[in-house]
C-alpha cells in the first residue's frame, strides 16, 4: 500500500522540493533557536523567577531528534523510493521529525507569550501546516516513503506531548503578562 500511493504522489519538482527543505536542520534549527531567544528574553524581562526551563527543554528536545531517529534508521535500514538513490536508513524521516520538533517545539515555548487566542491559533496553525508542507514536499518530490513520514509524525507526537507535560509542571506559577 505504501508504495502504490507513493507511486500516486511522487511528481518530484522544484515546489516539492523547496517544501522538503523546510525540514532541513539549517531552515528548521534557526527558526527554533530565534524563538527560544525570544521566548528568554521575554522570560528575564518580565521578571519571572523560572524563565528557563521551557527554553532548555526545548533545545534539549531537538537535541533528541537525532540521537533517536539516526539509531532507528540503522536498525530499520530501509531502502528509499526509486527516486532516490540507492541505499537505506530512510525510515523514519529526519525531516519531518526535524520540522514536527523545530516548530512544535517553537510553538508550544511561545504560545504563553501571545495575547490573543487568535495569536494562539495562528501560531499552531503556522506549526501544522509548516509540518504539512514539508511532509508533502518529502513524499511529492520521492525522498520518503508516506509511511516514513507517518513514522516521523508518531515520534513527534509524543515527544511534543511530553514536551506539553514538562512546561505544564513549570507553569504552574502565574502566567507572564
Amino acid at each position: 500500500m505504501d508504495e502504490r500511493l507513493s507511486h500516486a504522489l511522487v511528481h518530484p519538482d522544484r515546489f516539492s522540493e523547496l517544501l522538503a527543505d523546510l525540514g532541513n536542520v539549517q531552515a528548521a534549527v534557526p527558526v527554533l533557536l530565534t524563538v527560544l531567544l525570544y521566548v528568554a528574553w521575554r522570560g528575564r524581562a518580565s521578571g519571572t523567577d523560572r524563565w528557563w526551563p521551557a527554553p532548555l527543554a526545548a533545545a534539549v528536545l531537538m537535541a533528541l531528534v537525532p540521537a533517536l531517529i539516526v539509531p532507528v534508521k540503522e536498525l530499520i535500514a530501509r531502502g528509499g523510493t526509486p527516486a532516490v538513490p540507492p541505499g537505506t536508513g530512510y525510515y523514519p524521516s529526519g525531516h519531518t521529525a526535524t520540522a514536527m520538533i523545530a516548530y512544535g517545539a517553537s510553538t508550544l515555548v511561545l504560545l504563553p507569550w501571545l495575547r490573543t487566542s487568535y495569536a494562539r491559533r495562528g501560531a499552531v496553525a503556522v506549526c501544522a501546516l509548516l509540518v504539512a508542507a514539508v511532509s508533502f514536499g518529502l513524499v511529492r518530490r520521492g525522498y520518503h516513503w508516506p509511511l516514513d513520514v507517518v513514522a516521523s509524525w508518531c515520534l513527534g507526537t509524543v515527544l511534543l506531548a511530553s514536551l506539553r507535560l514538562l512546561l505544564d509542571r513549570f507553569r504552574s506559577e502565574p502566567q507572564p503578562k
